[in-house]
């Protein structure tokens, strides 16, 4: 059902096929015409195939996914958290976004930073689900409840790999583009001291899934921006090798530009 909502998706939606497009032509511009627009569908059926994956993390029993799920480097996360010094998952928009917190559910508990959505009811539904397997719903904008979550030795759920603009960003290789990248991520585990995990979630072609966890990140942060910025991106970067198909490429992720134009590269100036 995935794919063929993904491939409906492929042919009706343009604007995201374009934006796709631009996406995986500047991160892999040794593909050819054929190689791209495989990569752009597959994107389409990914990202689709995900909605269902949420669907099934909010409305159904979360333990049925444990015995087709497989970790990886289970024992970094197991050592941070005995530790107690709050751990902040670096993850990534990866198309099993939702299905990625319950799976993570199944062995540990985290808060996760969360963008409400416009349409009210919606956002009562999302946020009454995600709190199945959530420990604490935070704002996006809730860095005070960030803070204090990581000082009480919680985890935390935090992806940076959104454009949003220059404010509190620096411009940091991804894909050997420069990127506008939040510094959030290390000026917070420096306030509180936190552990960063790398942290990624994917589906694999034998029906089931692939939670990784990273060894906590070595010398982070440095007090540099730029160098946390780009450990953050290369950390991301590498997960998306492993599935390139299962990663958002549907939003503008490099819609800033270091010249202070916006949207330039999708054919739009502002």
């Amino acid at each position: 059902m995935g794919r063929i909502v993904g491939n409906l998706g492929y042919y009706t939606l343009r604007k995201r096929r374009h934006i796709a497009e631009v996406n995986i032509r500047l991160c892999f511009p040794n593909f050819n015409r054929t190689e791209l627009q495989r990569l752009v569908r597959r994107t389409f059926e990914s990202n689709a195939i995900g909605l269902f994956e949420a669907a099934s993390s909010w409305f159904t029993d979360n333990e049925r996914f444990r015995p087709i799920t497989t970790t990886h480097g289970l024992h970094h996360l197991r050592e941070a958290e005995q530790a107690k010094r709050g751990v902040i998952l670096l993850g990534g928009h990866y198309s099993t976004l939702d299905l990625g917190g319950c799976l993570f559910n199944l062995y540990s508990e985290a808060a996760s930073m969360q963008r409400d959505h416009n349409n009210p009811l919606f956002n009562l539904v999302m946020t009454r689900c995600r709190l199945r397997y959530c420990a604490e719903l935070l704002s996006k904008d809730d860095l005070r409840g960030m803070l204090r979550a990581l000082r009480e030795g919680k985890s935390i759920w935090y992806a940076t790999d959104q454009d949003y603009g220059r404010r509190s960003s620096v411009f940091a290789p991804f894909f050997n583009i420069p990127t506008a990248t939040l510094t959030t991520t290390s000026r917070i585990a420096k306030k509180t001291g936190a552990v960063v995990i790398p942290f990624s979630h994917f589906r694999n072609n034998r029906g089931g899934y692939d939670v990784y966890f990273g060894a906590p990140l070595p010398d982070y942060p440095s007090g540099d921006d730029i160098q946390d910025a780009t450990c953050t991106n290369e950390v991301i970067e590498q997960a998306i090798r492993l599935h390139p198909d299962q990663y958002l490429w549907l939003h503008r992720r490099f819609k800033t530009e270091p010249d202070g134009t916006k949207h330039r590269r999708y054919g739009g100036r502002r």
